[in-house]
């Protein structure tokens, strides 16, 4: 196995505002980590394998901050689906109940190589498992997969969505699994307490839960304020008083927060996560990402559910990007103004999904930009494709233009998990295989709605 591998003359996007960006430098990977960013690097070890990158844009791996990878069993289901559908055809005893520990495994398997091959080298596993058994295989899939992950553990979707005067305690095995699989921080999955919040439980439970994270050292998240369910339940303003926000916290959605809870959230350290496609298809409200730009603070993106759109962070860096521009545009045309500059940036939307989701996961040490001495999670995507060709700005290629198929080289800590568009180290055939099985054992448990699908001869 070589050591290392030396990116040539690619058009470097650092992400580091101290490295800046180079139309045309190399990148020095040794072991799992960037040692060098430069124009002209020279080297004899004949460990170190030179790549060409002349016709590529090298950058750091993108970073999912909340994606339920589950449900890559169920994939594109749901495009008809609203949010009350997708839990009944998900949850409360339906098809999310019915997994096996195998199914899950093979689950979050699939759905990490899909967020690989994507060029998502980190993301947040909003999990739910059924079992200690589920847990264990949910993890395990993620471990086969090489992706840098935060599992974040949770409790069965009929406890996370049941009512708000819940007051079940968090599992007794989390200090257990705490303990089993993430006892050390120097490996690529990383704990986290996926909590109900004070929207889907008692006050009491969600302290609770609160504290157990800090016990942990996990970072802690939930859903809170999207839909009719939060609207009016001021669940960040009660949290600020009780002094229990901070940079672990990490609120999903928060389509309908007040106005002065972004900024309570901004001041506060924590992070949102905006899944601003979802959002706006299935009824959450209109994604938070200009609220808490105003406010403050810094979003970050993920995917949430590949029911209802595909796992790449590319489709919502330009939903999130176009989303806000929309609204302040349409702010402007009301006045009887046209948009001079537009309200926001693609390079300020990239930094949503590279540096900002790995600081809201707590891994800016790790990855989130290309800085020597940090890992090197790195992508490389092709400038020759059609879609891409010619480049008169990378940032704006990356985030308005780009797509999986573009994405030609993955690293996670220094290994090579793409290579010339295509997956190393895994038998894509039997993984498909054995998600197929999991898929249609699921559906002899449980039959979806299907209302709204298209009926083939």
């Amino acid at each position: 196995m070589r050591k290392g591998y030396l990116l040539k003359n690619g058009c470097v996007l650092s992400m580091d505002a101290r490295i800046g960006q180079y139309k045309r430098a190399d990148v020095l990977i040794q072991d799992s980590l960037i040692t060098a960013i430069q124009p002209n690097i020279e080297v004899s070890d004949a460990d170190i394998e030179v790549i060409d990158a002349s016709d590529m844009i090298i950058m750091p791996g993108l970073v999912d901050t909340h994606r339920h990878m589950w449900e890559s069993l169920v994939k594109t289901a749901g495009t008809n689906w609203s949010l009350p559908v997708y839990l009944q055809n998900l949850y409360y005893g339906a098809m999310g109940s019915k997994l096996r520990p195998q199914d899950s495994y093979i689950a979050n398997l699939l759905g990490s190589l899909e967020a690989l091959n994507a060029g998502v080298t980190t993301v947040l596993d909003w999990s739910m498992p059924y079992s200690a058994e589920h847990t264990d295989e949910l993890i395990r899939g993620l471990q086969d997969a090489g992706i840098r992950a935060v599992f974040a553990h949770g409790v069965p979707g009929e406890t996370i969505y049941w009512n708000r005067e819940s007051k079940l305690s968090y599992p007794e095995n989390v200090r257990g699994v705490k303990e089993q699989y993430f006892s050390s921080n120097d490996q690529l999955l990383t704990y986290g307490l996926a909590i109900r919040g004070p929207e889907f439980s008692h006050w009491d439970t969600t302290v609770q839960d609160i504290q157990l994270a800090e016990e942990l050292d996990a970072i802690c998240s939930m859903h809170v304020g999207f839909g009719s369910w939060g609207s009016a339940d001021r669940s960040i303003s009660r949290m600020y008083e009780a002094g229990l926000l901070g940079p672990r916290i990490n609120v999903v959605h928060g389509n309908t927060m007040g106005m002065d809870e972004f900024k309570m959230l901004a001041d506060s350290g924590a992070s949102l996560s905006v899944t601003p496609e979802v959002e706006m298809m299935m009824g959450h409200g209109y994604p938070a990402t200009g609220y808490f730009l105003e406010h403050g603070g810094t979003p970050t993106l993920g995917v949430d559910v590949v029911t209802s759109t595909g796992g790449d962070m590319f489709s919502q860096m330009k939903f999130a990007l176009q989303a806000e521009r929309s609204r302040t545009n349409e702010y402007l045309l009301q006045q009887g103004e046209m948009p001079g500059e537009l309200s926001l940036k693609a390079s300020q939307v990239l930094r949503f999904a590279t540096s900002a989701g790995s600081r809201a996961l707590g891994l800016e040490q790790k990855t989130g930009s290309l800085t020597p001495g940090k890992e090197a999670d790195v992508i490389m995507i092709r400038t020759t494709d059609l879609n891409l060709f010619p480049v008169h700005d990378p940032i704006g290629a990356v985030v308005q233009f780009a797509n999986p198929s573009n994405v030609d080289t993955v690293f996670v800590a220094g290994k090579p998990v793409k290579r010339e568009g295509k997956l190393l180290h895994v038998n894509l055939d039997e993984v498909r295989r054995k998600a197929m099985q999991s898929t249609e054992y699921l559906l002899t448990q449980y039959r979806m709605s299907d209302a709204d699908r298209v009926v083939f001869s």
